[in-house]
Order: C-alpha cells, then sequence, then structure tokens
C-alpha cells in the first residue's frame, strides 16, 4: 500500500455537508460523481496530498444508506492506493484477511476498488484504490 488515498465520510444531506467541508478546507468540492452500482453520490475535495469523499445514499440499497442508519454519519472508510489491486488483494487474502469483492471494480474518480472487511480490520472497512490508465 502506498498512501491513504482519502477519507470517506457518509453524509446524510450532500448539498449541506459540502458548505460544512468548503469552510474546513478553505476549497471547493474539485468533483461530484454518481456511482449508480453503489447507489451512491460522491464529492471530493483535495487537501494538500490528501482527500475527503463525502457520500450520500441515493436509495435505501445503499451500503452508505444502511451505514448510516446503524452507525450515524461519519467516516465510512479509509481508502489506501495501490499500484497492482490484483497483486493486494491476493496478498491481502493470503494474509487471512476477507475481501467484499471477488474482483476490482470501477469505482469514483477513476479508480478500480476493492474493500476489506471491517472484521478483520478492528471494525474498520478499508478500501484499495487503483488509478484506471487509459
Amino acid at each position: 500500500m502506498l498512501k491513504i488515498e482519502h477519507l470517506g465520510i457518509a453524509v446524510r444531506d450532500l448539498e449541506a455537508a459540502e458548505i460544512i467541508y468548503e469552510k474546513l478546507l478553505n476549497t471547493k468540492s474539485y468533483k461530484r460523481e454518481e456511482v449508480a452500482s453503489e447507489h451512491v453520490i460522491t464529492s471530493f475535495f483535495q487537501n494538500g496530498p490528501n482527500k475527503v469523499e463525502l457520500l450520500v445514499a441515493t436509495n435505501e440499497q445503499s451500503a452508505i444508506h444502511k451505514y448510516i442508519e446503524k452507525k450515524g454519519e461519519g467516516i465510512h472508510h479509509v481508502a489506501f492506493a495501490v499500484d497492482d489491486i490484483y497483486a493486494e488483494m491476493e496478498r491481502l487474502r493470503s494474509e487471512g484477511f476477507v475481501l467484499l469483492n471477488e474482483q476490482p471494480k470501477r469505482g469514483a474518480d477513476n479508480k478500480l476498488v476493492c474493500f476489506v472487511h471491517p472484521k478483520g480490520t478492528n471494525g474498520v472497512l478499508l478500501e484499495l484504490c487503483q488509478d484506471i490508465k487509459p
């Protein structure tokens, strides 16, 4: 794993959360994107070398909706950048971690992603992210 790629924060109201994070980080969101397969809309903020991703559910089937219903708004996941998501997935499987995806899938911000089950990571949902190269 190369670095923390972003922090994912689950929110109920994307517009209200964007206003808060614009004030907090002193910058505007650089990208809004719907990820239909995950039933979410994301909004990204750049803060130096770091990113914050706000996530709002688009329906009740969304993992974000279920998360907020159970735990409330807050940090949903920590994402790590990787060079080779396939190799990293295999490495983590061999170490005994449970992955929530058999294969990487397309995520927001032009990434291939895979999630690591929080039961094996002290309750923290981890996301692996690899840039999709043209």
